[in-house]
């Protein structure tokens, strides 16, 4: 089954990443903050600390406003969102794990009927009664993480539920306890960091201070052993699926490299409210949470860019297409798609005919069907600004996409459809930019002609096969070059002019190994 393309502007994934990292922002500190509450109310009642518990009972308040009103709100955003923008993967989701959904909902009602009773009960119930609803509640919010998270990694790391369907093999996957305890070391931390915003309102300095002190007791710990947790998710991560994060299309890598710098500096501003704990203001809490949701939305980023391709691990596109037939895929799956073509299969389109209608405005619509789940013409990862880069003419664009799954270490589905319809797709896209052969013919300097043609698959270093297969004669190079499928038979059919390939030769030379040596030659490997 395929279903209609929703078309964003801005970008369907734009839309997403933002309403989900704010979405994972609150209902993580739904399950610390859940935690926190009993356990600041025990020490509380213990102490008979009537301050700490009036200002608890404000706190709770706020956990309530901003959990089960704004997380609710944002729950339900992000199901119409991922509906609309993604309805194949949600629709499967849904299927596989129907009663892993459903257990998942009672456990929401549980938390939202158990934190009302908690916030409606300071005054009415008995502190024993009143601390078992927050127990109930930390617990149900506890247990739907535990869900929730089985279904996330599954679609990071499958297992074998892709050849057995069963529900186990895809939820206990290979990711799922590092993530499960990753993520609640993450709860923990932002128990503290939302609890620094009440505090730093308080008026009495010295009940400021024991807040702050008590609030940097659940970040500081909790961001310390952040580093291992990290270190043994990324050892479960399949090395297939890892790859993508390094090569010509570092993503996950760069955003990596800012969820350990906002992490850090996370933990050194927490380390900073202890210096002077009275005296710290409300811009500084709204400053150290801000730097958390970015540490928050850098490490969503890691996860969602090495899941590429896929939405769900070697199973689905993340352009909705199957990876391999099976039954019920109404024939969108790659295979059936290069045997009958992207027209015939998509339903929701409308112009299909290439007999008779324009070729540009047949290759919108399978732009649209293709490739708008990831990308813009001019907008979020516009394809615009990339061809603009590149300048690929119609003919160059059309033997690229043919290799659109070895472009970039494979981090986008490949093409699915007939000849005649990525022809019409590259037709499109040089309306998008209007590129001239002879203006994709008149790079010659030998880095230029690299980065235009060789660089999506390429890296310029000594161990690239381009490197290391290309013959060292200049002569045979130039000649190798007339015939790129026959030099590499999964290459593009690229048809470069002599003066690029004399470049392209001279500049390959300056970038190997000096014979004898384990350096490279001067303006070496990048």
């Amino acid at each position: 089954m395929n279903y209609p393309v929703w078309e964003v502007s801005f970008g369907a994934g734009f839309l997403i990443a933002a309403v989900g990292i704010l979405h994972v922002f609150v209902s993580h500190f739904a399950v610390g903050g859940g935690l926190f509450l009993v356990l600041t109310e025990r020490r509380a009642r213990r102490n008979n600390d009537q301050a700490l518990l009036g200002w608890l009972k404000a706190h709770t308040k706020f956990f309530v406003l901003v959990t089960v009103v704004f997380g609710a709100i944002s729950g339900v955003g992000i199901w119409f969102t991922i509906g609309l923008i993604g309805p194949t993967a949600t629709s499967n989701l849904i299927h596989a794990y129907v009663w892993g959904w459903a257990i998942e909902w009672v456990f929401f009602f549980v938390e939202i009927t158990a934190a009302l009773l908690y916030l409606y009960g300071w005054e009415k119930l008995d502190a024993r009664l009143h601390e078992w609803y927050g127990w109930i509640y930390f617990i149900a919010a506890f247990l739907s993480m535990v869900i929730i998270n089985g279904i996330i990694t599954f679609m990071l790391t499958s297992g074998n539920w892709v050849k057995t369907r069963e529900f186990w093999q895809g939820f206990f996957n290979p990711t799922y306890f590092p993530s499960l305890a990753f993520r609640f070391a993450i709860a923990l931390a932002l128990a503290g960091i939302y609890a620094l915003i009440t505090a730093s309102v308080q008026q009495d300095a010295a009940l400021k201070a024991r807040l702050v002190r008590w609030s940097a007791c659940w970040i500081v710990p909790a961001l310390v052993v952040l580093p291992a947790l990290g270190w043994w998710y990324i050892r479960w991560i399949p090395a297939d699926v890892w790859v993508n994060a390094r090569g010509p299309m570092p993503t996950a890598t760069h955003y990596a490299l800012f969820a350990v710098v906002l992490v850090s500096v996370t933990f050194v501003l927490a380390l900073l409210t202890l210096v002077r704990p009275g005296r710290m203001h409300l811009a500084f809490s709204l400053l150290v949470a801000l730097v958390a949701l970015g540490a928050m939305g850098s490490f969503e980023f890691v996860r969602e860019a090495i899941r590429k391709p896929y939405v769900i691990s070697k199973y689905l596109y993340a352009n909705s297409l199957y990876a391999a037939k099976m039954p019920g895929d109404g024939g969108f799956s790659v295979d059936e798609v290069n045997a009958n073509g992207i027209l015939k299969a998509a339903k929701w389109i409308s112009q299909r005919d290439l007999s008779k209608g324009d070729q540009a405005m047949v290759g919108r619509e399978i732009f649209r069907v293709e490739c708008e789940s990831c990308h813009t013409t001019d907008a979020y990862r516009g394809v615009k600004h990339y061809l603009a880069l590149r300048q690929w003419d119609q003919n160059k664009m059309q033997a690229m996409l043919g290799g659109l799954d070895l472009m970039h270490n494979g981090v986008m589905p490949p093409f699915a459809g007939t000849d005649a319809e990525r022809a019409a797709l590259a037709a499109y896209l040089n309306t998008v930019h209007p590129v001239s052969a002879e203006a994709a013919a008149a790079a010659s300097d030998g880095q230029a002609v690299f980065d235009q043609n060789c660089s999506m698959c390429h890296r310029a270093k000594a161990g690239e096969p381009l490197f290391k297969e290309l013959p060292r004669d200049s002569t045979a190079a130039i000649k190798a070059l007339k015939d790129l499928t026959g030099l590499f038979p999964a290459m593009p059919d690229l048809k470069l002019s002599e003066p690029q390939r004399v470049a392209l030769v001279r500049w390959v030379d300056t970038q190997r190994p000096v014979k004898g040596s384990g350096s490279a030659a001067p303006g070496g490997s990048k």
